[in-house]
């Protein structure tokens, strides 16, 4: 009996080991699960440049970049992002505060990557967390000049494609503006929009001109998100219902 009450005290540290070890790999799972989800944030087929990708990273939640290796992501292995995330973990009955760890993971970015990879664990590098400029302002869409230069068809008359067009040219935008017209069963639909970053709603402005009325518009959010198709050119010739 004295043996037994001798060893306790040892089994139960020994006990108390584990569950330390064991919240620290919960801690280092939850850090794990924070880089892997921002591996799905990056995922994308759009080419990004190395800047482009680290900005994207550095601005998740929980997420600090300490290394990019690569200059495109669709040259060679694409991006490999080294990113730094926190986990934490506690149990109530043996540890005596919150475990929390910081560990760093490689994350892959290429259109070769597979959805939900699992990032790889490595070693951080020294040094501070690296910093991105922030990118440009994209350039404001003309609402008000497109809507007073649109010409204007009267009820029963034909809409004139390369009038349209020509109204465009003579608006001088800037560079970063992409344009696109396309005429379909006696109407022409106009599409400016600027490149997005692919996770947020893009900017875009679209036009109709029909016999009796000419139309500018700015789609619902939701319909501008990735994947939507607010901002094409099929909208503006058949806009989308409103979004229930």
């Amino acid at each position: 009996m004295r043996r037994l009450l001798l060893l306790a005290p040892l089994l139960l540290f020994t006990v108390g080991c584990g569950v330390v070890q064991s919240s620290e790999g919960e801690a280092t799972d939850e850090a794990r699960e924070v880089a892997r989800k921002a591996g799905e944030r990056l995922y994308g087929q759009r080419p990004r440049t190395a800047e482009e990708v680290g900005r994207s990273a550095s601005g998740i939640d929980g997420v600090e970049v300490l290394g990019l290796t690569g200059t495109s992501t669709h040259d060679g292995d694409g991006i490999e992002v080294v990113v730094r995330t926190t986990g934490s973990a506690y149990n109530d009955w043996l540890d005596v505060e919150e475990v929390v760890v910081r560990r760093c993971f490689s994350v892959r970015v290429s259109p070769k990557s597979e959805w939900r990879q699992e990032p790889r664990d490595v070693d951080c590098p020294d040094g501070p967390p690296m910093a991105f400029a922030a990118p440009p302002e994209p350039p404001e869409l003309p609402y008000e000049r497109l809507r007073a230069k649109l010409p204007e068809v009267p009820a029963g008359g034909t809409v004139d494609e390369a009038e349209v067009r020509r109204t465009l040219a003579a608006l001088d935008l800037d560079p970063a503006i992409r344009t696109e017209v396309k005429a379909e069963g006696g109407r022409v639909g106009v599409l400016l929009s600027v490149q997005g970053n692919g996770f947020d709603a893009q900017d875009c402005l679209l036009a109709r001109v029909s016999p009796g009325a000419t139309e500018v518009w700015v789609p619902t959010r939701i319909q501008r998100m990735p994947g939507e198709g607010g901002c094409g050119i099929a909208n503006a010739l058949t806009p989308q219902p409103p979004p229930h």
